[in-house]
Order: C-alpha cells, then structure tokens, then sequence
C-alpha cells in the first residue's frame, strides 16, 4: 500500500509468535522479535530516510543545497549505481498521470515485435475516458507496433494505450500485468487502476516508484529509443501521414529550454494530478533521474526537474546517498530457505533490513536449537505428526 512496504516479521498476535513466547522462553523469543526491531525503522523501501518528512539530503564539503521548489514531492538519483542523492516526499503517494505509461511500457513493450501489425476496431478504441489525450489512431486503419508505441510515447495518446493494451488481452489483464510488474519492481507504493494513467480514484503512485520504472525501461533499448524520438510521421489513413511531436519540452524545447544530454522519459498531465515528469539526463558518462511531481504550471515542472538535474551534475560527486533505488526482485538471488519464518529473501528489501536479519536470525536459530525444539516437540503426536 502507499507509504511503506510491509514488515516481514510474524505479528504478535499470530501463531508463529505464540508458539515463540510460549515455548522458547524469554531468551529465545527476544532474539526472533530481535529482527524485527532492528528493521522496523528500515521498512521503507530503498532505505529509511526516504519515508522521512522534509528535504532529504547528506552533503558533503562544498556541495550546494538542493534548490528550493514548489513540487510536493522530488527526487534526484544515480541511474548506474542506484544512489538516491536526495529526495522530498519520496514516497508519498500521488496522482501520476501519464508517467504512468512508463510502467505500461515496463510491462507491455516486450510483449510484441515492432513489425506486427494490427487493424484497430472500434472496440478497440472503446473506453477511452472523455477528455483523455489521443494521437489520432482510427478504426479500419492498420498500424504497426512501432507505430503504436510511436503514439503513446510521443502523443501520450491513451487511444494507442488502449489498442496495445486489447491486443495484450484487454484492460483488465494489462492492470493486472502492470500491477504484478510495480509489485516485482518493489513499486509499493503504486496501484494501477488504469494502463493509461488517466485520473481514476485510487489511481496512485510516487516520485520513488516512477524513478523505479524509468530506470527499468531504460534498460531496454526500444524503450530509450522510444521516450527519445522528437518527431514522427504518424497513419492518416490510406497512404497519408501526420507529424506528431514529444510531448516532452526538456527534449524538444518547447516554451522552455531543451535539456543537454536529455535521455527523455515521461512527462504527464491531468487536472486532478496536475504536472507530473520523470527524466533522464546523461553529462560526463554520468547518468542522473530525476521525478518532480505536482509542481504548478506545465512550465515549472520541467523547470523544476531542469534545476534538480542540474544540481545533481554540479554535487554529486561530494553528496553521500540518502537510499537506494532497489532491485527488482525477479533479479534477485534466490534463497533455498530462510533461518527464520516469514524472514525476506536474500537481497530483498534494504541493506538495513537485509543485515537486520542477518544478525537476529543467528540467534534465533541458536534459540531454537536449544531448549526451544523441546516445547516445539510436544506438539507433536505419535510419530512425529503435529497435532491440529
């Protein structure tokens, strides 16, 4: 749920820490409760000080502030190393507009070949909320899979979300793949209602999460070539064509500025989420991401992420990191079994969490193979069953 990700220790209340209390005596039942007291204060996900209130930030000497912004939430961080260098509201959840075509793409994009082709019905185009932003695709035509792709990156046209998202087997499955895609990417703090971002109740993501997917699918190179392109000749009809434009301004300049070194990724806009944009800039061979949500204006916020980026360039190499963007867990080292019920899986969770099972989980087991066993034996019936 928004916030924080869940704690993996058993509740007081279930039957694991009856059984401990009960059982394994006082000694014993402090060292399983041990973990969970040295996590709870690294829950968040990719580290504590990202659930704090306020500006977070470690500098170090010479290093400038973060600039002063409007935005209810932010965050600047390392796309090789995973570094978060500072962050606001890092996991407040939020409305994220089309941003979150990002997790879309995350989920969606290796699904079909560019070259496939599909003739889009009306039902296709069924559902589309009012208001929503389109790129012109029309029933009767046929359109490649670049060319679709071509529209939900450049146009952020929920008409071309909704095409990709029948071909995937409809709506409801693509919510469901999307969702199961942010739950893999430890995303907790985002719940997908719709593929295409449109405001929807309950709808909900954070500055932390959209980072999350960003640098996923930079890690794919249709992905990067797609939140990359400017422009684009995109299906009239018949044998004609129209140019579509990126949506994104840092990258083509439009009103404000263009970005050197711009990657992309996704810009978003909806009257209840406001201004919403993720990012990507390359200077140096350094690569930074930076989310800005729910600023004012269209222009600040890529003023803002402009001034964010540019301060990340400048500091980084003096700022020491406040948390860390996690790895997804399907990239994750698996564990045969854990020393204690209900503990995470190696790798999982922050570096905090990881070592503070590391080290309660030792001592549990030594309670455990004490005298503790015996109280779990009298549980059990006549040839080793346990009992109901």
């Amino acid at each position: 749920m928004p916030g924080t990700a869940m704690s993996s220790q058993a509740s007081p209340s279930s039957p694991f820490s009856r059984r401990a209390a009960l059982g394994l005596g006082i000694g014993a039942a402090a060292a399983l409760t041990l973990p969970a007291q040295r996590a709870s204060a690294a829950a968040v996900v990719g580290g504590a000080r990202l659930g704090a209130s306020g500006v977070q930030v470690r500098r170090g000497a010479g290093a400038a502030k973060p600039p002063g912004l409007k935005a209810r939430a932010w965050l600047v961080a390392d796309n090789d190393s995973g570094e978060v260098l500072a962050s606001y509201n890092a996991h407040k959840a939020l409305a994220p507009a089309s941003t979150l075509k990002m997790l879309f793409a995350d989920a969606v994009l290796p699904k079909f070949d560019s070259t496939d082709k599909h003739k889009v019905t009306a039902e296709d185009l069924a559902g589309i909320p009012y208001g929503s932003s389109l790129v012109g695709i029309q029933a009767g035509t046929t359109y490649t899979v670049h060319q679709l792709w071509q529209g939900v990156f450049l146009r952020s046209g929920n008409d071309a979300v909704h095409v990709l998202a029948h071909m995937n087997g409809g709506v409801e499955q693509t919510v469901a793949q999307m969702q199961a895609r942010a739950e893999d990417l430890q995303a907790n703090d985002t719940h997908v209602v719709s593929p295409d971002g449109f405001d929807h109740k309950g709808q909900l993501s954070s500055a932390y999460d959209l980072t999350l997917f960003a640098r996923a699918g930079l890690k794919n190179d249709d992905f990067r070539g797609y939140c990359g392109t400017r422009v684009a000749d995109f299906p009239a009809g018949g044998s004609k064509t129209f140019q579509i434009q990126n949506t994104d301004r840092l990258l083509t300049g439009q009103g404000v500025a263009p970005y050197e070194g711009l990657i992309g990724v996704k810009n978003g806009y909806t009257t209840n989420a406001g201004n919403t944009f993720t990012g990507a800039a390359t200077r140096d061979g350094r690569t930074l991401l930076v989310t800005v949500m729910h600023p004012g204006s269209g222009a600040e916020v890529y003023e803002e992420t402009a001034s964010l980026l540019d301060w990340g360039f400048r500091a980084g190499d003096k700022m020491s990191a406040v948390g860390e963007l996690v790895v997804p867990l399907s990239e994750q080292p698996r564990q045969s079994a854990s020393p204690v019920a209900g503990a995470p899986a190696a790798g999982g969770g922050s570096v905090e969490h990881r070592e503070g099972w590391a080290l309660g989980g030792s001592a549990a087991v030594a309670a455990l193979a004490g005298g503790g066993l015996m109280a779990l034996r009298r549980r059990r019936g006549p040839g080793g069953r346990r009992r109901a």
